[in-house]
């Protein structure tokens, strides 16, 4: 069973960028899919970005289409959200997550098995 434990959280203006980071006990990519999620108050979890690792795919939900990517350093055992052009709507807390279930490539909560513990994003001048 895989650990994972998130970074990089914190407080960022509008317009400003930030880079999460998952570190994971073995290597990410072992996985059938891995992705990063968030939960704002009082909303359910959502899938935000989430990358199949047999063909390299991506699903990106349309809320951060052009804004946020997915990567990893399978060697670091880590993978990265980038996050760019950041609204105050971005605010949530972002958990990285695995899977092997197929199903994990639509990104949805309910395909995934192993999940970090979270990391705060404010988005607020």
């Amino acid at each position: 069973q895989v650990q994972l434990v998130e970074s990089g959280g914190g407080l960022v203006q509008p317009g400003g960028s930030l880079r999460l980071s998952c570190a994971a006990s073995g290597y990410i990519l072992d996985y059938y899919a891995i992705g990063w999620f968030r939960q704002a108050p009082g909303k359910e979890r959502e899938g935000v970005v989430c990358l199949t690792s047999s063909d390299g795919s991506t699903y990106n939900s349309d809320s951060v289409k052009g804004r946020f990517t997915i990567s990893v350093d399978n060697a670091k055992k880590t993978m990265f959200l980038q996050m760019n052009s950041l609204k105050p709507e971005d605010t949530a807390v972002y958990y990285c997550a695995a899977t092997n279930n197929p199903w994990g490539s639509e990104c949805g909560t309910h395909h995934y098995h192993y999940w970090g513990q979270g990391t705060q994003v404010t988005v607020s001048s």
